[in-house]
């Protein structure tokens, strides 16, 4: 998925660009003809996006009890 950072701000902006991907790649399928592939294509991005959000939130949590 890319190099991530270490900074809560860099991270949330990391998360919407991450977002807005998706997004896009969902808004240029076409209806009409999209299938399976396009759909397994969509849920793992959705699970990398899930996995990134969930690290982030354990950093933010780590950094709140220090």
């Amino acid at each position: 998925m890319g190099k991530a950072t270490e900074k809560s701000n860099e991270q949330f902006r990391y998360l919407k660009n991450r977002i807005k991907m998706l997004h896009e790649v969902a808004s240029s399928m076409d209806e009409e003809n999209s299938g399976a592939a396009e759909l397994k294509h969509l849920a793992g991005m959705v699970k990398d996006l899930e996995i990134k959000i969930e690290r982030f939130r354990k950093d933010w949590e780590e950094d709140l009890s220090s």
